[in-house]
């Protein structure tokens, strides 16, 4: 009997190995906003954010290849191209930050931030969203709802209530920022009461995980006064929004209005090779460097700064910052236009977007239905996913040169599915 390339994957790499979908794509080729599985079909991506200006972008693979034939080694010996990228990095952002370490991915950047934060306040308390993800680590997991640390939460660790957008805490939208801050103030003090002490909290600025709910710019100024208050630091954990994807900013902290003194970057930043980085003040960077001692054998190598720099370039010299502004309105615009009873709320920026299900007039999500859409888009050549608490918010993240055509064959599609999924009686 012929073994399957699912039963092969699970003696090899063990049970529970997550896959997309009910019946997992088996993808040979990608080029652009497209991918091709092994039967040939072709699948618009309008959810993949690692191949950040389109799968196997020339640019990129032409610098990987001529970088990996001269020379790859580590950043104990000399070498500009590290150098090179970390100064164009940092001339896209503001607030100080103008030191960078380069890891090979977000779990180890944001790990090394939440030490940053260690090393400036000598505290250990960290708070999060009760709804995020920040990586794989141990000490990045830990802030992660959904799998909980084996024996319980550690007591360093805080997760308070995240905003909504559809059941604001406060109950109302103009209540929330400050029921948010109250949360993080309370958080902040019953670390200080038990002597544990509050060295920063880490966030996603777009609240990726959380759903993106629709808030308001400024939102987060009441919590990072109380953060700044009681000597903390905020960590902005730049995975999603980053590298222009939100359009009208290049980066999620300056599109939210927040200050971040550390900012961490990954999945996108080398279109698919794996690298990731932390970026900070430099006087967070001494206290770091002072506290503890590191060094990533990977991070920073000479492919994976060649690899960086012709993302970043092909991002800046093909106008995709401008393209996700403009195509993300389009398709936002045309997915409000939708009707369907279940439909709650289109919300997004760039080409971050998606739209939330629910089942009443009391807003109970509608975590299932949303799931045999994601299905039946995926069975149409759609590649599209779920996000937030309930994971029915539908979430759409494609690479950056999506263009209007794109989009159409995307809300086109979507309102055949739409038209076609059982609701729930």
């Amino acid at each position: 009997m012929t073994e399957s390339l699912t039963d092969r994957r699970a003696r090899l790499m063990g049970p529970n190995v997550p896959t997309f979908y009910r019946d997992p794509v088996h993808l040979v080729r990608g080029e652009g906003v497209w991918l091709w599985d092994a039967d040939g079909t072709r699948y618009l991506d309008a959810y993949n954010n690692v191949p950040h200006v389109g799968h196997c972008h020339p640019k990129v693979v032409e610098a990987i290849c001529r970088q990996a034939g001269t020379l790859n080694t580590h950043t104990r010996y000399l070498h500009e191209g590290v150098l090179d990228y970390i100064e164009r990095l940092t001339a896209t952002m503001g607030h100080g930050l103008s030191q960078a370490i380069l890891v090979c991915t977000g779990s180890e950047a944001n790990d090394i931030a939440l030490r940053m934060a260690q090393a400036m306040t000598g505290k250990r308390g960290i708070i999060a969203t009760d709804n995020t993800y920040h990586g794989n680590t141990t000490a990045t997991s830990q802030l992660s709802s959904r799998r909980p640390p084996i024996g319980g939460y550690p007591p360093h660790v805080r997760l308070v209530p995240a905003p909504d957008s559809l059941r604001p805490l406060g109950g109302s939208a103009d209540r929330q920022a400050e029921v948010f801050a109250g949360h993080v103030a309370r958080a902040i003090a019953d670390l200080e009461d038990l002597g544990i002490g509050f060295s920063g909290m880490m966030l996603c600025p777009f609240f990726a995980n959380e759903g993106f709910p629709r808030l308001p710019k400024g939102f987060f100024a009441p919590t990072a006064a109380v953060i700044r208050r009681a000597g903390g630091l905020v960590l902005a954990d730049e995975v999603q929004p980053g590298f222009g994807r939100l359009g009208s900013h290049f980066w999620g902290h300056d599109w939210l209005g927040l200050v971040p003194d550390v900012v961490t970057l990954g999945k996108p930043m080398a279109n698919g090779h794996p690298v990731a980085a932390v970026v900070a003040r430099p006087d967070v960077m001494a206290a770091f460097r002072e506290a503890f001692g590191y060094f990533n054998t990977f991070g920073g190598n000479p492919v994976s700064a060649a690899a960086c720099l012709a993302t970043l370039e092909a991002m800046q010299d093909e106008g995709l910052q401008e393209n996700a502004r403009t195509v993300g309105a389009y398709a936002r615009e045309r997915l409000a236009a939708l009707d369907h009873p279940m439909l709650a709320e289109v919300r997004g920026e760039g080409l971050f977007f998606g739209a939330e299900f629910v089942t009443d007039a009391a807003m109970t999500p509608a975590t299932a239905f949303a799931a045999d859409v994601v299905e039946r888009m995926r069975q149409r050549g759609i590649l599209m996913n779920r996000i937030g608490r309930h994971m029915n918010t539908l979430k759409i993240r494609p690479p950056m040169p999506f263009s209007r055509e794109n989009a159409d064959l995307l809300i086109d599609t979507l309102a055949e599915v739409l038209a076609l999924t059982p609701v729930p009686a």
